[in-house]
């Protein structure tokens, strides 16, 4: 008998990491990336980390990905809690004329900005934070991702945990030491019943508690953000197999 994903990708061994469907993109950090099917973050689908509260390291985790894209498309943050720190991007090796703001109204405009963005698919990655979120709008996202190859995370709190969804990989992150404890919830193979340390570079990076602020009502070159009215860019349990106000600098 053929093993399971040459019958059907999505199909894979209870005891072992599904392959993934196409080239994932490198974490940065070996300790992780074992633990994840494909190697690397998947592209083209829905990816949820659940934080306790902004600002714990989540940005500093994603930047070897980030930076690891290539100079094509651009990075959009949608409705992010605080201000993107462009200093602290540029610091990184990222590029600020690719990194796009779209600072929505209400919520509803958010999960409509980042669906369209992920229909477009012009776009390298994608971060949308979303406190409150419907499985059947995660669902929508989710679809629309698998249509395209953008690196779409969307952060949520960390009580979500024990709501549905339809995200392959959810990761559970919590601040340790000068790193951060992560917690897989989900993923498309075995359960994962450790938790890993993942050490952060650059622990010095300038955080959310950076001095150096920016109220989010000031204005911005308009290289630096795009408002919502240009947002029309057109523990554990394994996967299925189909399935206030901000205030400071997103550059935890």
């Amino acid at each position: 008998m053929p093993p399971p994903e040459q019958i059907h990708p999505a199909l894979w061994r209870g005891t072992q990491l599904a392959r993934a469907a196409r080239a994932a993109v490198p974490t940065g950090y070996p300790e992780l990336a074992r633990e994840l099917p494909g190697g690397g973050w998947p592209a083209g689908a829905l990816n949820e980390l659940l934080l306790p509260r902004a600002g714990i390291g989540e940005m500093r985790l994603l930047r070897p990905a980030l930076r690891g894209l290539g100079q094509e498309g651009s990075i959009v943050l949608v409705q992010p809690p605080c201000v993107p720190h462009i200093a602290a991007w540029t610091s990184w090796g990222l590029d600020p004329a690719r990194l796009l703001w779209v600072n929505p109204a209400r919520p509803a405009d958010a999960l409509w900005a980042a669906e369209q963005i992920l229909k477009n698919g012009g776009c390298a990655a994608l971060l949308c934070w979303l406190p409150q979120a419907r499985p059947e709008s995660l669902r929508r996202l989710h679809l629309a991702a698998q249509a395209g190859a953008t690196l779409f995370f969307c952060l949520r709190p960390a009580r979500a945990v024990a709501q549905a969804s339809p995200a392959p990989l959810r990761l559970a992150l919590a601040p340790a030491g000068d790193g951060l404890r992560v917690d897989i919830v989900k993923r498309r193979g075995p359960v994962c019943s450790h938790s890993l340390f993942i050490a952060l570079e650059g622990s010095s990076t300038p955080s959310r508690e950076t001095p150096h602020l920016t109220p989010i009502d000031t204005p911005h070159p308009a290289h630096d953000l795009v408002s919502n009215t240009h947002a029309t860019l057109d523990r554990h349990s394994p996967a299925e197999a189909g399935a206030g106000r901000p205030a400071s600098a997103v550059a935890a």
